[in-house]
Protein backbone atom coordinates (compact mmCIF):
# COMPACT_ATOMS: atom_id res chain seq x y z
CA UNK A 1 0.00 0.00 0.00
CA UNK A 2 1.36 3.44 -0.95
CA UNK A 3 2.48 5.88 1.73
CA UNK A 4 -0.19 8.18 3.10
CA UNK A 5 0.54 11.86 3.57
CA UNK A 6 -1.87 14.12 5.51
CA UNK A 7 -3.20 17.05 3.54
CA UNK A 8 -5.90 18.23 5.94
CA UNK A 9 -4.92 21.90 5.78
CA UNK A 10 -3.32 23.42 2.69
CA UNK A 11 -2.71 27.15 3.11
CA UNK A 12 -2.29 29.67 0.30
CA UNK A 13 0.53 32.13 1.01
CA UNK A 14 1.16 35.28 -1.07
CA UNK A 15 4.51 34.79 -2.76
CA UNK A 16 5.33 38.48 -2.68
CA UNK A 17 5.09 38.67 1.12
CA UNK A 18 8.41 37.58 2.64
CA UNK A 19 7.13 38.01 6.20
CA UNK A 20 4.19 35.70 5.51
CA UNK A 21 6.47 33.02 4.06
CA UNK A 22 8.70 33.33 7.11
CA UNK A 23 5.72 32.98 9.46
CA UNK A 24 4.62 29.88 7.56
CA UNK A 25 7.56 27.99 9.04
CA UNK A 26 5.79 27.97 12.41
CA UNK A 27 2.27 27.18 11.19
CA UNK A 28 0.70 23.76 11.70
CA UNK A 29 -0.57 23.44 8.12
CA UNK A 30 0.10 20.10 6.47
CA UNK A 31 0.99 21.83 3.19
CA UNK A 32 1.65 25.33 1.87
CA UNK A 33 0.91 26.85 -1.52
CA UNK A 34 3.31 29.68 -2.34
CA UNK A 35 1.21 31.70 -4.74
CA UNK A 36 2.53 33.56 -7.78
CA UNK A 37 -0.93 33.92 -9.32
CA UNK A 38 -4.06 35.46 -7.75
CA UNK A 39 -2.41 36.66 -4.52
CA UNK A 40 0.27 38.66 -6.33
CA UNK A 41 -0.25 41.95 -8.19
CA UNK A 42 1.05 42.03 -11.79
CA UNK A 43 3.91 44.41 -11.03
CA UNK A 44 5.00 42.29 -8.03
CA UNK A 45 5.26 38.96 -9.83
CA UNK A 46 9.01 39.13 -10.63
CA UNK A 47 9.73 39.99 -7.00
CA UNK A 48 7.51 37.11 -5.83
CA UNK A 49 9.65 34.63 -7.76
CA UNK A 50 12.76 35.92 -5.98
CA UNK A 51 11.12 35.91 -2.55
CA UNK A 52 9.81 32.35 -2.94
CA UNK A 53 13.15 31.08 -4.15
CA UNK A 54 14.97 32.68 -1.21
CA UNK A 55 12.47 31.26 1.27
CA UNK A 56 12.82 27.72 -0.05
CA UNK A 57 16.61 27.93 -0.21
CA UNK A 58 16.62 29.07 3.44
CA UNK A 59 14.42 26.09 4.31
CA UNK A 60 12.95 25.56 7.75
CA UNK A 61 9.57 24.24 6.58
CA UNK A 62 10.11 20.81 8.09
CA UNK A 63 7.99 18.05 6.61
CA UNK A 64 5.39 20.39 5.18
CA UNK A 65 4.54 19.76 1.55
CA UNK A 66 5.33 22.82 -0.57
CA UNK A 67 3.50 23.69 -3.78
CA UNK A 68 4.15 26.74 -5.96
CA UNK A 69 1.17 28.04 -7.90
CA UNK A 70 2.29 29.61 -11.15
CA UNK A 71 0.39 31.74 -13.62
CA UNK A 72 -0.87 29.85 -16.64
CA UNK A 73 1.59 29.30 -19.49
CA UNK A 74 -0.66 31.32 -21.81
CA UNK A 75 -0.15 34.45 -19.67
CA UNK A 76 2.79 36.82 -19.96
CA UNK A 77 4.18 35.56 -16.64
CA UNK A 78 3.63 31.81 -16.96
CA UNK A 79 6.88 30.62 -18.51
CA UNK A 80 9.06 32.74 -16.22
CA UNK A 81 7.01 31.52 -13.25
CA UNK A 82 7.49 27.89 -14.23
CA UNK A 83 11.24 28.32 -14.73
CA UNK A 84 11.53 30.00 -11.33
CA UNK A 85 9.36 27.35 -9.67
CA UNK A 86 11.41 24.46 -11.06
CA UNK A 87 14.62 26.16 -9.93
CA UNK A 88 13.19 26.59 -6.41
CA UNK A 89 12.58 22.82 -6.09
CA UNK A 90 9.15 22.62 -4.42
CA UNK A 91 7.38 19.29 -3.99
CA UNK A 92 4.94 20.25 -6.73
CA UNK A 93 3.88 22.92 -9.19
CA UNK A 94 0.21 23.92 -9.01
CA UNK A 95 -1.15 24.82 -12.43
CA UNK A 96 -4.19 27.13 -12.67
CA UNK A 97 -7.14 26.74 -15.01
CA UNK A 98 -6.27 23.31 -16.34
CA UNK A 99 -9.04 22.53 -18.82
CA UNK A 100 -7.64 19.62 -20.85
CA UNK A 101 -4.96 16.95 -20.88
CA UNK A 102 -3.14 19.08 -23.46
CA UNK A 103 -2.60 21.74 -20.78
CA UNK A 104 -0.83 19.14 -18.65
CA UNK A 105 1.17 17.88 -21.62
CA UNK A 106 2.51 21.39 -22.22
CA UNK A 107 3.46 21.78 -18.57
CA UNK A 108 5.15 18.37 -18.57
CA UNK A 109 7.13 19.21 -21.70
CA UNK A 110 8.35 22.49 -20.24
CA UNK A 111 9.29 20.88 -16.93
CA UNK A 112 11.34 18.24 -18.72
CA UNK A 113 13.02 20.95 -20.78
CA UNK A 114 13.84 22.85 -17.59
CA UNK A 115 15.34 19.76 -15.98
CA UNK A 116 12.76 19.32 -13.25
CA UNK A 117 13.56 16.25 -11.13
CA UNK A 118 11.24 13.28 -11.62
CA UNK A 119 9.94 13.56 -8.06
CA UNK A 120 8.61 17.09 -8.65
CA UNK A 121 4.87 16.64 -9.15
CA UNK A 122 2.12 18.61 -10.86
CA UNK A 123 -1.22 19.48 -9.31
CA UNK A 124 -4.11 20.80 -11.40
CA UNK A 125 -6.53 23.54 -10.42
CA UNK A 126 -10.05 22.50 -11.46
CA UNK A 127 -11.73 25.87 -11.87
CA UNK A 128 -13.24 26.23 -15.34
CA UNK A 129 -16.48 24.92 -16.83
CA UNK A 130 -14.47 23.14 -19.52
CA UNK A 131 -12.43 21.39 -16.83
CA UNK A 132 -15.63 20.02 -15.30
CA UNK A 133 -16.68 18.69 -18.71
CA UNK A 134 -13.20 17.16 -19.23
CA UNK A 135 -12.53 15.69 -15.80
CA UNK A 136 -12.01 12.10 -16.94
CA UNK A 137 -9.59 13.18 -19.66
CA UNK A 138 -7.63 15.38 -17.28
CA UNK A 139 -7.45 12.78 -14.51
CA UNK A 140 -6.46 10.02 -16.95
CA UNK A 141 -3.27 11.95 -17.69
CA UNK A 142 -2.00 10.45 -14.42
CA UNK A 143 -1.97 7.01 -16.09
CA UNK A 144 0.44 8.07 -18.84
CA UNK A 145 4.04 6.84 -18.50
CA UNK A 146 6.13 9.41 -16.68
CA UNK A 147 3.16 11.55 -15.69
CA UNK A 148 3.76 13.97 -12.83
CA UNK A 149 0.07 14.56 -12.10
CA UNK A 150 -0.59 13.92 -8.42
CA UNK A 151 -3.70 15.83 -7.43
CA UNK A 152 -6.63 18.16 -8.04
CA UNK A 153 -7.39 21.41 -6.21
CA UNK A 154 -10.92 22.75 -6.62
CA UNK A 155 -11.20 26.43 -7.50
CA UNK A 156 -14.83 27.06 -6.67
CA UNK A 157 -14.48 30.85 -6.69
CA UNK A 158 -13.52 30.81 -10.35
CA UNK A 159 -16.20 28.28 -11.20
CA UNK A 160 -18.79 30.48 -9.50
CA UNK A 161 -17.54 33.47 -11.45
CA UNK A 162 -17.69 31.63 -14.78
CA UNK A 163 -21.08 29.99 -14.26
CA UNK A 164 -22.98 32.49 -12.14
CA UNK A 165 -23.52 29.89 -9.40
CA UNK A 166 -23.95 31.34 -5.93
CA UNK A 167 -22.28 30.36 -2.67
CA UNK A 168 -25.04 29.22 -0.33
CA UNK A 169 -24.92 27.16 2.88
CA UNK A 170 -24.47 23.55 1.85
CA UNK A 171 -23.06 24.59 -1.58
CA UNK A 172 -25.91 22.88 -3.45
CA UNK A 173 -25.11 24.52 -6.83
CA UNK A 174 -21.55 23.17 -6.62
CA UNK A 175 -22.11 19.63 -5.38
CA UNK A 176 -22.15 18.04 -8.86
CA UNK A 177 -18.79 19.64 -9.70
CA UNK A 178 -17.29 18.55 -6.40
CA UNK A 179 -18.37 14.93 -6.65
CA UNK A 180 -17.45 14.63 -10.33
CA UNK A 181 -13.97 15.95 -9.55
CA UNK A 182 -13.62 13.58 -6.62
CA UNK A 183 -14.76 10.55 -8.65
CA UNK A 184 -12.35 11.38 -11.49
CA UNK A 185 -9.48 11.86 -9.05
CA UNK A 186 -10.10 8.59 -7.25
CA UNK A 187 -10.48 6.68 -10.52
CA UNK A 188 -6.87 7.54 -11.34
CA UNK A 189 -5.33 7.53 -7.87
CA UNK A 190 -5.15 11.29 -7.34
CA UNK A 191 -5.39 13.37 -4.20
CA UNK A 192 -8.23 15.92 -4.26
CA UNK A 193 -8.59 19.05 -2.12
CA UNK A 194 -11.74 21.04 -1.42
CA UNK A 195 -11.90 24.73 -2.35
CA UNK A 196 -11.44 27.69 -0.03
CA UNK A 197 -13.96 29.25 2.34
CA UNK A 198 -13.82 33.00 1.85
CA UNK A 199 -15.24 34.43 5.08
CA UNK A 200 -12.45 34.07 7.63
CA UNK A 201 -14.69 35.35 10.45
CA UNK A 202 -17.49 32.81 9.89
CA UNK A 203 -16.09 30.02 12.03
CA UNK A 204 -19.34 28.05 12.08
CA UNK A 205 -19.69 28.19 8.30
CA UNK A 206 -16.09 27.11 7.81
CA UNK A 207 -16.49 24.18 10.21
CA UNK A 208 -19.62 23.08 8.34
CA UNK A 209 -17.77 23.10 5.01
CA UNK A 210 -14.91 21.10 6.49
CA UNK A 211 -17.35 18.48 7.79
CA UNK A 212 -19.04 18.37 4.40
CA UNK A 213 -15.73 18.01 2.59
CA UNK A 214 -14.64 15.11 4.76
CA UNK A 215 -18.04 13.39 4.47
CA UNK A 216 -17.76 13.66 0.68
CA UNK A 217 -14.30 12.07 0.73
CA UNK A 218 -11.93 14.98 0.12
CA UNK A 219 -8.41 14.67 1.51
CA UNK A 220 -8.39 18.17 2.96
CA UNK A 221 -9.24 21.80 2.38
CA UNK A 222 -7.40 24.73 0.87
CA UNK A 223 -7.26 27.74 3.20
CA UNK A 224 -6.94 31.50 2.90
CA UNK A 225 -5.94 32.37 6.48
CA UNK A 226 -3.86 30.75 9.25
CA UNK A 227 -6.81 30.85 11.66
CA UNK A 228 -8.47 28.19 9.49
CA UNK A 229 -5.66 25.66 10.02
CA UNK A 230 -6.70 24.22 13.39
CA UNK A 231 -10.37 23.66 12.46
CA UNK A 232 -9.36 21.99 9.19
CA UNK A 233 -6.85 19.75 10.95
CA UNK A 234 -9.52 18.76 13.46
CA UNK A 235 -12.12 18.02 10.78
CA UNK A 236 -10.09 15.92 8.35
CA UNK A 237 -8.99 13.30 10.83
CA UNK A 238 -10.51 9.91 11.72
CA UNK A 239 -12.41 9.94 14.98
CA UNK A 240 -11.40 7.75 17.91
CA UNK A 241 -14.39 5.52 17.17
CA UNK A 242 -13.40 5.18 13.50
CA UNK A 243 -9.83 4.27 14.43
CA UNK A 244 -10.93 1.68 17.00
CA UNK A 245 -13.38 0.08 14.57
CA UNK A 246 -10.77 0.06 11.80
CA UNK A 247 -8.32 -1.71 14.09
CA UNK A 248 -10.93 -4.35 14.99
CA UNK A 249 -11.64 -4.99 11.29
CA UNK A 250 -7.97 -5.25 10.33
CA UNK A 251 -7.10 -7.48 13.28
CA UNK A 252 -10.04 -9.79 12.60
CA UNK A 253 -9.23 -10.23 8.90
CA UNK A 254 -5.57 -10.85 9.77
CA UNK A 255 -6.43 -13.94 11.82
CA UNK A 256 -5.31 -17.17 10.10
CA UNK A 257 -8.82 -18.63 10.11
CA UNK A 258 -10.09 -15.61 8.12
CA UNK A 259 -7.32 -15.51 5.51
CA UNK A 260 -9.46 -16.87 2.68
CA UNK A 261 -12.75 -15.25 3.66
CA UNK A 262 -14.25 -12.41 1.63
CA UNK A 263 -16.80 -11.46 4.31
CA UNK A 264 -17.12 -12.12 8.03
CA UNK A 265 -19.42 -11.10 10.86
CA UNK A 266 -17.94 -8.68 13.40
CA UNK A 267 -20.03 -7.50 16.34
CA UNK A 268 -23.20 -8.41 14.50
CA UNK A 269 -22.22 -6.62 11.27
CA UNK A 270 -21.28 -8.21 7.96
CA UNK A 271 -17.91 -6.82 6.94
CA UNK A 272 -16.35 -7.46 3.53
CA UNK A 273 -12.66 -7.53 2.62
CA UNK A 274 -13.03 -4.17 0.88
CA UNK A 275 -13.91 -2.75 4.30
CA UNK A 276 -10.67 -4.21 5.62
CA UNK A 277 -8.78 -2.36 2.89
CA UNK A 278 -10.59 0.87 3.82
CA UNK A 279 -9.82 0.24 7.49
CA UNK A 280 -6.12 -0.25 6.73
CA UNK A 281 -6.06 3.12 4.94
CA UNK A 282 -7.75 4.73 7.94
CA UNK A 283 -5.03 3.39 10.25
CA UNK A 284 -2.26 4.51 7.90
CA UNK A 285 -3.75 8.00 7.77
CA UNK A 286 -4.14 8.12 11.55
CA UNK A 287 -0.50 7.11 12.02
CA UNK A 288 0.67 9.68 9.45
CA UNK A 289 -1.32 12.44 11.15
CA UNK A 290 0.12 11.53 14.53
CA UNK A 291 3.66 11.70 13.14
CA UNK A 292 2.94 15.02 11.40
CA UNK A 293 1.46 16.57 14.53
CA UNK A 294 4.36 15.33 16.67
CA UNK A 295 6.86 16.98 14.32
CA UNK A 296 4.83 20.21 14.37
CA UNK A 297 4.91 20.30 18.16
CA UNK A 298 8.65 19.65 18.18
CA UNK A 299 9.43 22.47 15.72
Amino acid sequence: MTAVRPRRSVLYMPGSNARALDKARSLAADALIFDMEDAVAPDAKPEARTIIDAALRDGGYGGREILIRINGLATQWGRDDLAAAVASRPDAVLVPKVSSAEDLERISFEMRRLGAPAEMKVWAMIETPLAILSLREIASFAARPGSRLAGFVLGLNDLAKETGAQFVPGRAPMLPWMMMALAAARAFGLVVLDGVFNDIYDEEGFAAECRQGREFGFDGKTLVHPKQIAPANAAFVPSVEEIEWARVIVDTFNRPENADKSAIKIDGRMVERLHAEMAAKTLLLSDAIRRTDSLALAS
